[in-house]
């Protein structure tokens, strides 16, 4: 199964895809939208929706997955999160690619064991659990592959207990 994690951000938004059975891991690609907070919300958005267009486009994946807004600094800052979780769940949505949603708990508890890790601790994992020979520079993109882990793993235990 190929997965495409989405870290959401507004100046960074992290993407993540990787092949999987569940049980072992392999990054295809890996790596960070930008843009500027000099630029108007509206063309941040449209340029972020552009981008994972064609990143889906690319490397079509069987499934998505991004982080659930958690608690932000302030309603503003959450708010504009929100905008750009919107956009991705539409871009997503028109590729007819399943979406799903994982709080960071779950995420991290998921990857490392632990729901309270460090970025340190998602970080390393990430890199052994893909077996990498060097850490993923960008914290968003690290996010966007521990995103992407969260939901294999997920997928592959609800399709082994479907099984049972």
């Amino acid at each position: 199964m190929r997965v495409f994690g989405i870290d959401c951000g507004t100046e960074r938004t992290g993407y993540g895809v990787i092949d999987s059975d569940g049980r072992t891991h392999r990054m295809v690609a890996a790596g960070c939208i930008t843009s500027s907070a000099r630029d108007p919300l509206e063309l941040r958005l449209l340029h972020i929706a552009a981008e994972l267009r064609r990143l889906l486009s690319e490397h079509n994946p069987d499934s998505a997955a991004i982080e659930e807004v958690f608690f932000a600094v302030n309603a503003k800052s959450a708010l504009k999160l929100s905008h750009v979780r919107g956009v991705a769940m539409l871009v997503v949505a028109e590729a007819t690619v399943k979406v799903a949603e994982y709080s960071p708990l779950e995420v991290k508890k998921s990857v490392v064991g632990y729901g309270r890790a460090e970025k340190s601790q998602v970080q390393q994992m990430v890199g052994s659990l893909l077996r990498l020979s060097a850490p993923i520079a960008s914290e968003d993109a690290c996010d966007a592959l521990a995103i992407a882990i969260c939901h294999a793993t997920h997928a592959f235990v609800a399709q082994m207990e479907a099984r049972a």
